[in-house]
């Protein structure tokens, strides 16, 4: 049996595997301890009341959780979960078709809601205070406006950029949670429960090699374990360790610091070609191949909060930990940079 067809019989069977390793339950969800608290409190409280549950949001970097505390929110509610995101909803009917086909205290879910288009987003004021939605039918003098009643449902948003959403739709809101980025022993905790459920054997230290290098994102946690579970079925007797974590994340070219080789090509840039900075995100983002969006949301989170970027009014700035991991010291203008 060859390599090829293990790993490609292994990979069809990931989808079945992501339904499996997102949690169900609060008691199950690991990390995010005062949000969690929060929510619990917050569905109890409206179960005792026998009421439809208030609007929440949820802001947060990607893969930290946000749909994952959606469905758990409508299964403690015992109700349905209807899932969307922003850029599907280009015009209000769709937005009215899937409020119309809800039942009282039904979850709608929006991921990237501050990607709604402003006439969208716009509909969406009456329904979540007032549960109505006004709809215009036909055109030109035969215009009028009709009015529905909608069930009371709950609206959860998630947003990776909170700063995008407009005040008036996050006043609406009657709780917002930030979730932060988890540190290594709940990524831990993250590492042996997925590798359960995977039936693959994982000790402390190769559930901590996994964790080191998943930049505190439990969804990169998962990615890295499923492809240390291949190479160690193939190559490693169906066991991780720390030296089968350390090999395969070697393949995949995820140093010791979680950096990958965008990250490395982005500081190099910065580092090699602009002399360490400043320089604008857009020439980054040239420099490298990539999209400018993409390199301030997916890349430059993760760079920023382990301190090997900076943000200044001129632009990106490596900083002295920069210098130090590829083994370069900073210049006089640099160092001037440093110590303002």
């Amino acid at each position: 049996m060859s390599e090829r067809f293990i790993t490609d019989t292994l990979n069809r069977a990931d989808t079945d595997f992501d339904i499996s390793l997102r949690p169900g339950r609060f008691t199950d969800f690991v990390g995010q301890a005062k949000v969690r608290e929060r929510l619990e409190l917050f569905v109890e409280a409206a179960r005792g009341r026998k009421d439809v549950l208030d609007h929440v949001l949820l802001v947060g970097p990607p893969g930290l959780g946000k749909t994952t505390l959606a469905y758990i929110v409508g299964e403690a509610m015992g109700v349905d979960v209807r899932s969307t995101s922003g850029p599907v909803i280009d015009k209000p009917a769709d937005l009215a078709g899937l409020l119309t086909n809800m039942e009282k205290g039904d979850v709608l879910f929006i991921d990237e809601i501050h990607r709604l288009p402003r006439t969208v987003e716009e509909y969406l004021y009456s329904a979540m205070e007032d549960f109505v939605i006004d709809i215009v039918i036909d055109q030109g003098p035969n215009a009028r406006s009709v009015r529905l009643n909608l069930p009371k449902f709950t609206l959860i948003g998630a947003t990776t950029r909170s700063g995008l959403l407009t005040a008036p739709l996050r006043s609406r809101f009657g709780l917002t949670n930030r979730l932060d980025y988890y540190g290594m022993e709940d990524l831990k905790s993250i590492v042996h429960r997925s590798a359960r459920i995977l039936d693959i054997e994982v000790d402390d230290e190769g559930a901590g090699e996994i964790a080191r290098r998943s930049r505190g994102t439990p969804r990169i946690t998962n990615n890295l374990l499923r492809w240390v579970r291949d190479y160690a079925q193939v190559r490693a007797d169906n066991r991780i360790t720390r030296d089968v974590a350390d090999k395969a994340l070697g393949m995949l070219d995820i140093d010791e610091h979680g950096l990958d080789e965008m990250d490395k090509r982005i500081l190099e840039t910065v580092l090699v070609k602009f002399s360490g900075g400043p320089v604008g995100i857009n020439s980054i983002a040239v420099s490298v191949g990539e999209e400018p969006g993409t390199i301030e949301e997916v890349y430059e989170p993760y760079l920023i909060q382990e301190g090997y970027l900076k943000r200044t009014p001129q632009g990106r700035v490596a900083t002295e930990r920069c210098y130090s991991r590829f083994g370069l010291k900073p210049g006089k203008d640099q160092q001037t940079l440093f110590e303002s």
